[in-house]
């Protein structure tokens, strides 16, 4: 690999060490083929020889049925500073995380990675209520480092709740509620180049997130959980 040791100088020391997590690897099926660690997941490299990994995407609503928005911290390796869903991130290739009946891997490392990102505590995240939606597979070049990208079939999942927020400053620059009118506010200035915004999130916010969000009190009815949806 070109100089793959050299891609984490400078770079915060604690997201660092979060590169050796390992990730779980899959097919384009979303069958697991083994498992490789976060760092070799999110190289630019691997991924043009079509390596791809597991992933999910966190959306919570507040009972005013507003959507939790985070801006990701300035110290993430991927992605930094930029608006996205409540949470992104991994399910890893450990026994409780890997299990596939009704979601439940996938849906126990969103609940470990909300108190980790948002200090949600796992009480308030029962795994019955966070929803399934679907799953979409995407590419996408990181920014502003070319080096470093996403792969993944990434897992939708929804809850409206109210949660106590504690957030972690290593991981979330700032979090706020938006109603569909302010997200679009948000997408807006991003086409001028005025914030910057996942291209994961806006992928789901142009294609999905509308219908979904309209149906809050009947998510069962707008649920595809047996496509992926390749973008």
């Amino acid at each position: 690999m070109e100089a793959s040791r050299d891609l984490t100088e400078g770079l915060d020391e604690t997201q660092v060490q979060l590169l050796a997590e390992e990730c779980i690897v899959i097919d384009s099926n979303d069958k697991p083929i083994g498992s490789a660690s976060k760092k070799s997941c999110h190289l630019w490299e691997n991924i043009s020889k079509g390596m791809l990994h597991r992933a999910f995407s966190v959306f919570i609503f507040n009972t005013e049925g507003k959507l939790l928005l985070q801006q990701r911290s300035n110290k993430k390796i991927t992605y930094p500073g930029h608006w996205t869903n409540t949470c992104c991130s991994h399910p890893l290739n450990l026994p409780t995380e890997l299990p596939e009946e009704d979601v439940i891997g996938v849906k126990t490392a969103a609940r470990r990675k909300l108190q980790h990102e948002l200090g949600i505590e796992p009480k308030e995240v029962a795994l019955d209520k966070l929803m399934f939606l679907t799953r979409i597979h995407y590419k996408a070049v990181n920014v502003p480092d070319p080096r470093w990208g996403e792969h993944e079939i990434d897992y939708i999942l929804f809850m409206q709740k109210d949660v106590d927020l504690d957030v972690n400053p290593n991981e979330v620059e700032t979090c706020q509620y938006v109603n569909q009118k302010e997200l679009q506010h948000i997408l807006e200035q991003a086409e001028r180049g005025d914030v910057l915004v996942t291209p994961w999130f806006k992928l789901i916010v142009e294609r999905f997130l509308p219908k979904w969000w309209n149906n809050l009190s009947d998510l069962s009815s707008v649920k595809d959980t047996s496509t992926i949806h390749r973008m």
